[in-house]
């Protein structure tokens, strides 16, 4: 390729990522702000909770649940384990709410490969209400969650979910977890739901009983690596959209290590490697690390000063992150720009690291993309 060309083809695709990045963000910016539609009929629910193992914070966002400001709705925790330690919080978080509905069901059916769906396919089965949400245990529900998550269903509306927002960091590497799930992840979420190509994430997910029937049931999702790959292939199968609520939801996080943050996100990168291999191979383009490096060759061609050149737009795209998470009320420090530098530095890393391997770990089970998609 000409010298030339090759100058013009990176100028172009430094102007282009820097844009995309921009008008993401001012769109995620703008949804944050928008009013919620008034829900005016509040149907009854069924809240779907696994539960496996003592998590941070998990007596705080099983708590939760308990205190929605909602007419009727009922909660059914799942567990597979009867020894699991986790189950004396249940029980105790029951015993204190004798108001609500919530019940605790033990035992293990086999959708597929996936453990939380084959914890959770007792609960589908048991669940009372024509509405069911399917809720991570390591999520808070803020008590207008259901009416916020209603409020986002529309007439062409499948499904509605949350990306989760990572929150109460407790180290270093914790706020390297909430600079993947927050400014990076979650903001290319909803900017693709703004766009009309929303997709499921499986922290938080509101289904209507109908459509997953038809479908063949919550036995289906288990055609996929995820679930929440499975349900979006199902409701755009059914000529139906993803939605997502305006704001996100939040996992607390607490102390994290390095490692489980590093095999959390190449799990997530082989699992869309898997499910979505054409919209995943972009992904090695995301970031900052590739338009910098451009605007280095750039420069260093035409004879400009590369640092001089580079910083003004490494500090114009990371002030662009400051901006979002400030007026969405995330976490943000000067430590966690620094992780929002180190994650774009990863992700190139992540990306090979998702095309080189099946494995994974989920759980302390370790697994690969074969045995998570094998039927039952």
């Amino acid at each position: 390729m000409p010298m030339d060309v090759l100058i013009l083809t990176a100028g172009i695709f430094v102007a282009g990522a820097s844009i995309v990045q921009i008008a993401s963000i001012l769109t995620v910016i703008r949804r944050l702000g928008a009013r919620a539609e008034p829900v005016v009929d509040m149907p009854a629910v069924s809240i779907l909770r696994p539960v496996c193992g003592m998590e941070n914070f998990v007596e705080q966002t099983l708590l939760s649940a308990f205190h929605l400001d909602y007419p009727r709705y009922e909660i059914i925790f799942c567990v597979e384990d009867g020894n699991d330690p986790v189950i004396p919080v249940v029980e105790m978080l029951i015993a204190a709410h004798p108001e609500i509905e919530a019940r605790l069901l033990v035992g293990r059916a086999m959708a597929g490969g996936n453990p939380k769906l084959n914890n959770l396919v007792k609960g589908w089965h048991a669940a009372r209400y024509d509405w069911v949400l399917m809720a991570d245990s390591n999520v808070l529900m803020p008590a207008d969650q259901l009416q916020r998550m209603l409020s986002a269903w529309r007439s062409d509306t499948g499904l509605v979910c949350s990306p989760p927002i990572g929150g109460a960091p407790g180290n270093l590497w914790a706020e390297l977890e909430c600079a993947f799930l927050n400014t990076y992840q979650a903001r290319w979420q909803c900017f693709a739901d703004s766009i009309g190509m929303g997709f499921a994430q499986g922290k938080s997910m509101l289904w209507r009983r109908e459509l997953l029937d038809r479908a063949g049931g919550i036995e289906t999702l288990g055609r996929e690596v995820a679930e929440d790959a499975a349900a979006t292939k199902i409701v755009r199968a059914a000529g139906l959209r993803v939605r997502l609520v305006s704001e996100p939801f939040v996992q607390p996080l607490g102390y994290r290590r390095a490692t489980e943050v590093w095999r959390r996100q190449v799990r997530w990168a082989r699992l869309r490697r898997r499910t979505f291999k054409w919209f995943f191979a972009p992904e090695i383009l995301v970031g900052g690390v590739p338009p910098l490096a451009a605007a280095a060759v750039v420069a260093a061609a035409m004879g400009w000063p590369v640092v001089a050149t580079v910083a003004p737009l490494a500090v114009a795209w990371y002030s662009a992150e400051v901006l979002l998470a400030s007026a969405a009320g995330w976490p943000m420090s000067l430590r966690s720009i620094a992780m929002c530098v180190l994650r774009d530095a990863l992700l190139p890393v992540l990306w090979v690291a998702a095309w080189l391997g099946d494995e994974f770990e989920w759980r302390g089970n370790a697994m690969t993309v074969a045995e998570a998609t094998r039927s039952p």
